[in-house]
């Protein structure tokens, strides 16, 4: 056999194997393309619903952002207030105490003042002569 001819079936099995080869791999291909299409079909139908809510659910974050944007005053004015309120409180416990402390310095001053005029009483009802009893104020 010449060797054309030996290198003409070399080339006729290289062939014949690729083309083997190949088959298998276009199907793939082919069932890979068709695949590709259903998910770009189904992505296309899910994807119109979904863009629909968003867009519902963005018209209503805006109503809802606006809405807060008009009560932002209201709680400035309220927590402004409140504030006014806590340093009026402070004040006013500030008054109590020294109303306290002034409430009982002077509770103890009479208390003082009873004891030390017993006491002078007594001193001068001995000096006296008088009785050794003396009453109760």
């Amino acid at each position: 056999m010449p060797l054309t001819g030996i290198a003409m079936i070399i080339i006729a099995v290289a062939i014949c194997v690729l083309v083997l080869t190949l088959v298998p791999t276009l199907l793939t291909i082919k069932r890979s393309a068709a695949s590709l299409g259903e998910l770009t079909d189904m992505v296309k139908g899910e994807l119109r619903p979904t863009l629909k809510e968003l867009t519902s659910v963005l018209t209503e974050l805006k109503t809802v952002g606006g809405g807060v944007a008009e009560h932002t005053d209201d709680v400035r004015r309220f927590m402004s207030a409140l504030g006014e309120t806590g340093g009026n409180l402070h004040t006013i416990n500030r008054a109590v105490g020294v109303v306290s402390n002034v409430v009982n310095t002077s509770s103890a001053l009479t208390t003082g003042a009873k004891v030390a005029g017993k006491y002078l009483l007594e001193q001068y009802l001995k000096k006296k002569g008088g009785s050794n009893h003396v009453r109760p104020l």
